[in-house]
């Protein structure tokens, strides 16, 4: 490379990387660096980016803050070696063509200021000179020569040979292309061996057995395997170690870049030790070390991409809607905390029933479920998926069973996850929301809210705590916060929320909302009244022009004075709606949903009449199918899952039986699934479908509801082999230890500390099913109500009409 070429510019090396051009990237940087977000670039720029769209755009936005770290980073090292009066054109030439971080720090290395070395001590002694001739003249006798150099600091021949392989491996290990080429041969030929800690915890253990005996290659250990021997590690249960072949194969790597080659000569056989020495001091300790940090990296990478994705689906799950909902927080001896909200999430009532062991109040529990369902018209019940949820499952639908015989109209039922709900309870803003409210009972509303929204109530909780993430704990939590934040800010966005009764939390989500200002967003609103329109926003104290821009187009305001307002269609191109209202000759209470009229526009004209360049084809395209559908919703449809009957633990599950259940957890090895036995069975990625699944996202997602085959059942470790492909063949004998695969049990759930209390299991699927599944309905519970008879039908008959159902 010419020593004056100048590096390339951060744009077109990301073009590059995204194989789209250069202008579009510049053009995406410049609107960036301007305080554009990406939904805003993404949604409303379309024409300065050529259409890329918000995936591009999170790649670039990730990559030009790397590109720009390391063009800083090479910069001030190659301030440093001209202050040293080191820095060649070649040196100047090989930092300029480095493309990434690491490469740039190999170059540095001999350069770098460091403590006082070996290698530094041996020079100040004299013996550069010795090191020099043994390796330029072989035939010299090294213990000969080293009788020269002897002094007051190199007391024999043998000190001074010492000192001379010190100089020596130091050359050889800060040599940039020999780093280098170690490191990719050391990553590409590595093999991971796993082994059990003599004298480790045998309880621990146990949920690492998989692992006593495990090896498999670094390039293609999938991500999960990785996290889970790496805790089994910091748990001190698991020895590791980085097998990279035959250390024959690098020595000589060494002799060759020092220029050493065994002819029997005198100094042969100690440069050959030296060769030796400088792989396995120095080599084989940054080659492994680097290959560790590489293979955590990419777990961590692909980990916080499965939570990233599972995250997304969860967020845009099918609403219920805005219709009366009763949640039940379910409990044992605490009781199950209800609570029952309007269609706005208002909430409307509030109380304790206590229907499990050890209080047993069934038919009571019931008669004042009954009597909430009447007074406020519940449509909707949400029941949380934590401990004692099929029991309180067994509860409602005796319930509603016996509300359906009373003719009266039956609420839909729904299993909720409850993950974060206990750190929404305890959060500031809850205290903020439901200030006279017992905490035990917040977390009730919280479930009641997320069925009918869940977008709108998980946002209201960290990321984090939401608990659908794969070894979350064990990966770095500044990447997994910055890249679960752009999954709800794309989320939000992609949605738009309603500026009229969006929480604080919501719109601080919103392209161009920080939180101060969605705080001023809804002060504003309480203390004047509901928007009535866009340009109100600009009332707001801090809501800028620039703010407006980022914003506007994301907010929805429901019966306001402009229709539009209701739409997706930025306020910036209303002027463009007011053209398209001309060409079609109608008034826009007419265009709006009107699909016939709207298909006889065509783009490409309405953008050659406005001769504008900020509206061009893709803009007024989107535009036409706002109009056609204002505000829709990209949201699935809801629906729920139905348990089967009588399946409510771990030991109920045969072998055969075909069950729906909702998946909870999709990881890079398969997808997790709630069938109702308080602890999540897995469809392994070979089983989801007759075709090579190379992605289980590419199959399910997370809160999907689906058919499963029971596969295999192992009660005493809790695991449960599901298949999407309801023809396989059952194995109703029980498996024994999985060797090195161990694919089933990686992935857990649990979120936070409501997880983490349940007892998450490093080497198990959920990390909650046996604290679950304690207490099941029946024996004690049912014989306290009488052998497991329903209650007579004549005093729940009774009950039933004092709540208002039946006559």
């Amino acid at each position: 490379m010419n020593s004056s070429a100048p590096v390339k510019s951060v744009s077109a090396r990301i073009a590059e990387e995204l194989s789209v051009g250069e202008n579009q990237v510049a053009a995406a940087v410049q609107l960036l660096d301007e305080g554009s977000t990406v939904p805003f670039i993404a949604r409303y720029r379309k024409e300065v980016t050529g259409s890329l769209d918000d995936a591009q755009l999170r790649t670039l936005e990730e990559r030009l803050g790397y590109l720009r770290e390391l063009d800083d980073r090479r910069a001030a090292v190659l301030a440093s070696i001209e202050e040293q009066g080191k820095l060649t054109p070649e040196l100047r030439a090989a930092l300029l063509a480095a493309e990434t971080k690491a490469r740039v720090e190999d170059i540095y290395l001999p350069y770098k200021v460091k403590r006082r070395t070996k290698a530094q001590i041996a020079r100040e002694n004299g013996l550069q000179p010795l090191a020099e001739r043994l390796l330029d003249d072989p035939t010299l006798v090294p213990e000969e020569l080293a009788g020269e150099f002897l002094g007051e600091n190199v007391a024999d021949a043998a000190a001074a040979l010492e000192g001379a392989r010190h100089i020596l491996v130091e050359r050889a290990s800060e040599d940039a292309e020999l780093v280098g080429t170690v490191r990719e041969k050391f990553w590409a030929d590595s093999t991971l061996r796993t082994g059990v800690r003599e004298g480790a915890d045998p309880q621990k253990a146990q949920k690492f057995r998989d692992y006593f005996e495990f090896s498999e290659p670094l390039e293609s250990m999938p991500s999960h395997r990785v996290l889970a021997v790496l805790r089994g590690e910091k748990e001190e249960v698991l020895s590791l170690q980085f097998d990279g072949g035959e250390d024959a194969d690098y020595e000589a790597m060494v002799a060759s870049t020092l220029g050493i080659s065994n002819q029997g000569r005198p100094a042969d056989k100690w440069l050959g030790t030296v060769a030796r020495w400088a792989w396995r001091t120095k080599l084989m300790v940054s080659a492994t070390v680097d290959a560790r940090t590489r293979l955590r990296q990419r777990a961590e990478d692909d980990a916080v991409h499965v939570f990233a994705t599972n995250l997304k689906d969860l967020l845009l799950a099918a609403p219920a809607g805005t219709r009366p909902t009763l949640g039940l927080d379910p409990g044992f001896r605490n009781g199950v905390k209800t609570a029952v909200v309007d269609g706005t999430g208002k909430v409307l009532d509030t109380l304790i029933i206590y229907p499990h062991q050890p209080q047993n109040q069934w038919d009571k529990s019931k008669a004042l479920l009954a009597a909430l369902i009447a007074r406020h018209d519940v449509e909707l019940v949400a029941i949380g998926n934590g401990t004692a949820s099929r029991e309180t499952d067994a509860l409602t639908t005796e319930l509603l069973g016996e509300i359906k015989k009373a003719g009266a109209k039956v609420p839909a039922k729904a299993v909720v996850s409850e993950a974060g709900a206990s750190i929404y309870s305890a959060s500031e803003y809850a205290s903020q929301e439901l200030p006279d409210m017992d905490v035990s009972l917040r977390g009730a509303v919280s479930i009641a809210r997320r069925l009918q929204d869940p977008l709108a109530e998980l946002v209201k909780i960290d990321p984090k705590s939401i608990g659908v993430g794969q070894y979350q704990h064990d990966v770095s939590q500044a990447s997994l916060a910055k890249s679960l934040d752009a999954v709800v800010e794309d989320a939000v966005n992609a949605v738009g929320v309603d500026l009229n009764t969006a929480s604080a939390p919501l719109l601080a989500r919103v392209s161009g909302v920080t939180e101060n200002l969605a705080a001023a967003i809804v002060a504003h609103r309480d203390g004047a009244g509901a928007f009535r329109s866009r340009k109100s926003l600009l009332d707001v104290p801090r809501l800028g022009p620039k703010a407006f821009e980022q914003c506007a187009g994301f907010l929805r305001i429901r019966g306001g004075d402009d229709p539009l307002d209701a739409s997706g269609v930025h306020p910036e191109a209303y002027p463009v709606v007011r053209k398209i209202l001309d060409r079609s000759g109608l008034a826009l209470a007419e265009l709006i949903g009107n699909g016939p009229a709207l298909a006889k526009l065509r783009p490409a004209d309405i953008a050659a009449e406005l001769a504008d360049e900020r509206f061009g084809v893709p803009t007024v395209t989107d535009i036409l199918a706002e109009l056609e559908k204002p505000g829709r919703d990209p949201r699935p449809a809801f629906a729920t899952a139905t348990f089967a009957a009588g399946v409510e633990k771990v030991s109920d599950l045969k072998p055969g039986m075909v069950l729906e259940g909702v998946v909870t957890n999709v990881a890079a090895f398969g997808a997790f699934v709630d069938v109702g036995v308080h602890q999540d069975g897995l469809v392994h990625v070979s089983a989801m479908s007759d075709r090579y699944v190379s992605d289980p996202h590419e199959v399910v997602k997370s809160g999907q509801v689906v058919k499963v085959k029971v596969v295999d059942v192992d009660v005493e470790r809790q695991r449960i082999g599901l298949s999407l492909r309801l023809n396989d063949d059952a194995a109703p004998k029980e498996r024994g230890p999985r060797g090195g695969g161990a694919q089933r049990g990686h992935g857990q759930r649990g979120g936070g500390p409501r997880g983490d209390a349940r007892g998450a299991q490093p080497g198990g699927q959920r990390g909650q099913g046996q604290n679950r599944g304690q207490g099941q309905r029946g024996g004690q519970n049912r014989s306290a109500r009488g052998g497991g008879q329903a209650a007579p039908s004549g005093s729940m008959a009774d009950a039933l009409r004092k709540a208002g159902f039946g006559k």
